[in-house]
C-alpha cells in the first residue's frame, strides 16, 4: 500500500482501540512462487519495492499499482503499511509472489476508507516482491571471472572502458552497453559515475568479470532516472572491464626473453626489423605482421610510428621478444582508428625483434681464425675464391657456397659482389675465416633480393680457399718491367706486318710464363686474352696491324691530352 496511506492507517487504528475488536485473526499467506535463488529475505526495517492488486472476496479491485503504472516503495514493520501487508511482506524474497488475505482489524477495521474500502471489509493482494534493500546496507560485488595475470587494478582517476548489462533487483533490464556495440568509458572516482559504480569497479583487472549489487542511495535514489530506473531502485550491472589507464601512464614493458649476448641496443635512429602481435587489453587481435608474411620495418625514435611504440622498442637487442603496453594517449587516443582500435584503447604489442642498424653503420668484421705466417692478403683487383654461408640475424638460412660444386669466385672491386661482402673480404689471408655482418645499405638495400627481404642485416661465415694477384682496374695484363722495345715486331712472329689472334695468344702466354707480366686473373684466361685481342683489333677483321697495337698507358695519355 501506499506510504501516503500512513497517517490514514494510524488515526484508524487508534480508533479501532476504543471498541472491541472481536476475534483476531492473523493475515493469511500463500506463496505461490518462490525463486530458486533467495538470497536476502524482507525483514523489519528493510525497505521494499513491489507491485500488487488489491481486491475483495468477489473479485472486485480496490487497487493496483500497475494500473498507476508505478511500484509502491516504502520500510517494512515500522507502521508506515496497513498491519496485514507489514506482515505479510515479511520473509519475502525478491521476485517471491504472494496472495495475502488480510482480515479488516488488520487492514482498514470498522471504518474502511470512504469510496473506496467499505468497513469490516477483507482484503485479498496479490504481491510480487521486486527489491529489497537497507540504509545500512553496502555494495555488494560478486567476481565472475579474474585473468590469471593482473599487473594493476583499477584505481581513482583511471580511465576504464568496459562492458555491462544493467538490470533491476528483479532481473528487469534497464540499459546494457553490448546493445550498443560499443563500451562505456568514463573516469573512474572523479563523480563522472554514481557512487556505486565509482566504487565498485576499482580494484578490478583488465578481463575482469563482476556483479555489482548497487544499493538506491548509492545509485539513483528517490528519484530514479527516466522512464526505465524506478525511485528507489536498487541496482544490478554484470561488467567486463575490457580495459583501463591513466592519464598519467607510460609505456609498460615485459621483457618475455632476452639473448644472452646482446652487442647493441637499439636506440633513436635506428633502423628496426621486426614482427609483432598487436591485442587490445581483452585479448582481441587488431593486427598481426605475421598473418602478412612480412616484417614490420621502421626508424624509431624519429616520429614514424605511435610513441608507444617509438619509446617501447628504444633499448631492445636483436632476437629480443618484448611485450609493449601502449596506453591510448601514446597511441591512437581517443578517436582510435578505422573499425578495429577502438577510441581510447590501450594496446599490446608482443614484438620479436629480427634485426635492425643505423644508416651510419659500417661492415662489422670479426676473425674466426688467421694462419700464422700471413703476409699476403686479398686487396682490390685480386682474384679470389671463397666458401661463404649467408643468413639473417635471426639464423634463417639464405644461401651457402657449400651447396654447388666449387667455392664462389670474384674479382675484387669489380661490382660483383655486394659492397659490405666485398670490403669484408679484403685484407684477408687464404685459410682465414671471417663472420661479418653487412648492414642493409652495403647489401641488399631496402627492397631486397631475390630471396633476401627488404632492409635485412646480413650475416656471412667467409672463408679464402685461394687468392690470385690482380691487376689494375681497366687492365686485363700488366707488365712487370718495361714492356719489349719494338713491341709490334716481337708479338709478329712470322714477320708478315701482321699479328692473327693465335701470334697474339701465343706471345702473351710465353710473357705469363716467363714472368714478364700476368694477365687479369680469371677462371678463364683464354677469355682474357681473347678480349685483349679485340680491343686492339681495331677494326675488327681478325688481324692487328702497326698502327692498330697501342699500349694501353699510350691510350691513357691520348685520352688525357685530348681533354686538355
Amino acid at each position: 500500500m501506499a506510504a501516503g496511506s500512513a497517517a490514514l492507517l494510524l488515526s484508524l487504528l487508534g480508533a479501532l482501540g476504543l471498541s472491541d475488536p472481536g476475534p483476531l485473526e492473523d493475515v493469511v499467506i500463500e506463496r505461490y512462487y518462490i525463486p530458486k535463488v533467495c538470497l536476502r529475505e524482507a525483514q523489519m526495517g528493510d525497505f521494499v519495492r513491489y507491485h500488487y492488486n488489491g481486491t475483495f472476496k468477489d473479485g472486485k479491485k480496490f487497487d493496483s499499482s500497475y494500473d498507476r503504472g508505478a511500484t509502491v516503495a516504502g520500510v517494512v514493520g515500522v507502521g508506515r503499511l496497513i498491519t496485514g501487508m507489514d506482515r505479510g511482506l515479511q520473509g519475502m524474497c525478491v521476485n517471491e509472489r504472494r496472495h495475502l488475505i488480510v482480515p479488516p482489524h488488520l487492514g482498514y477495521g470498522s471504518i474502511g476508507v470512504a469510496g473506496l474500502i467499505p468497513p469490516d471489509a477483507t482484503l485479498y493482494f496479490d504481491v510480487v516482491m521486486l527489491d529489497i534493500w537497507n540504509k545500512d546496507d553496502k555494495l555488494q560485488i560478486t567476481t565472475l571471472a579474474k585473468p590469471e595475470h593482473c599487473n594493476r587494478t583499477v584505481e581513482n582517476s583511471d580511465f576504464v572502458r568496459y562492458h555491462y548489462n544493467g538490470t533491476l533487483l528483479d532481473g528487469t533490464p534497464f540499459d546494457s552497453s553490448y546493445s550498443k556495440d560499443s563500451t562505456y568509458d568514463t573516469y573512474v572516482g572523479t563523480g563522472w559515475l554514481i557512487k556505486g559504480m565509482d566504487q565498485g569497479l576499482l580494484g578490478m583487472c583488465a578481463g575482469e568479470k563482476r556483479n555489482i549489487i548497487i544499493p538506491p542511495f548509492l545509485a539513483y535514489g528517490e528519484k530514479g532516472y527516466g522512464t526505465v530506473i524506478p525511485p528507489q531502485a536498487s541496482l544490478v550491472f554484470s561488467v567486463l572491464l575490457v580495459d583501463f589507464h591513466n592519464p598519467k601512464d607510460g609505456v609498460s614493458l615485459e621483457h618475455l626473453e632476452v639473448p644472452s649476448s646482446c652487442r647493441r641496443r637499439a636506440v633513436t635512429g635506428d633502423f628496426v626489423r621486426y614482427h609483432y602481435n598487436g591485442t587490445l587489453m581483452d585479448g582481441t587481435l587488431f593486427d598481426s605482421s605475421y598473418s602478412r608474411n612480412q616484417t614490420y620495418n621502421t626508424y624509431i625514435g624519429k616520429g614514424y610510428i605511435i610513441p608507444g611504440m617509438d619509446q617501447g622498442l628504444q633499448g631492445v637487442c636483436i632476437g629480443e621478444r618484448r611485450r609493449v603496453v601502449v596506453p591510448p594517449h601514446l597511441a591512437y587516443g581517443e578517436n582510435g582508428v578505422g573499425n578495429k582500435i577502438p577510441g581510447s584503447a590501450v594496446l599490446i604489442f608482443d614484438v620479436h625483434i629480427i634485426d635492425f642498424h643505423n644508416p651510419a653503420d659500417p661492415v662489422e668484421i670479426e676473425t674466426v681464425h688467421r694462419p700464422e705466417g700471413c703476409n699476403v692478403t686479398a686487396r682490390d683487383r685480386d682474384f679470389i675464391r671463397y666458401h661463404y654461408n649467408c643468413s639473417l640475424l635471426d639464423g634463417t638460412r639464405l644461401f651457402s657456397s657449400h651447396d654447388y660444386e666449387k667455392p664462389q669466385e670474384v674479382t675484387l672491386g669489380a661490382n660483383k659482389v655486394i659492397e659490405g661482402l666485398n670490403s669484408g673480404l679484403l685484407g684477408m689471408c687464404v685459410g682465414e675465416r671471417r663472420v661479418l655482418i653487412v648492414p642493409p645499405h652495403l647489401g641488399h638495400g631496402e627492397n631486397g633480393a631475390r630471396g633476401v627481404p627488404g632492409s635485412a642485416v646480413l650475416r656471412f661465415e667467409v672463408e679464402l680457399i685461394s687468392l690470385e694477384e690482380g691487376v689494375p682496374e681497366g687492365y686485363l695484363f700488366i707488365w712487370h718491367g718495361d714492356p719489349p722495345e719494338n713491341l709490334f715486331e716481337q708479338m709478329d712472329l712470322n714477320k708478315d706486318g701482321q699479328i692473327p689472334a693465335d701470334e697474339f695468344s701465343t706471345f702473351i702466354k710465353t710473357q705469363v710464363a716467363e714472368g714478364k707480366g700476368r694477365l687479369m686473373p680469371s677462371s678463364d684466361p683464354e677469355k682474357v686474352i681473347a678480349d685483349m685481342f679485340g680491343n686492339q683489333d681495331r677494326n675488327q677483321d681478325g688481324r692487328i696491324t702497326a698502327e692498330e697495337l697501342k699500349l694501353k698507358s699510350d691510350e691513357d695519355r691520348e685520352k688525357v691530352h685530348e681533354e686538355l
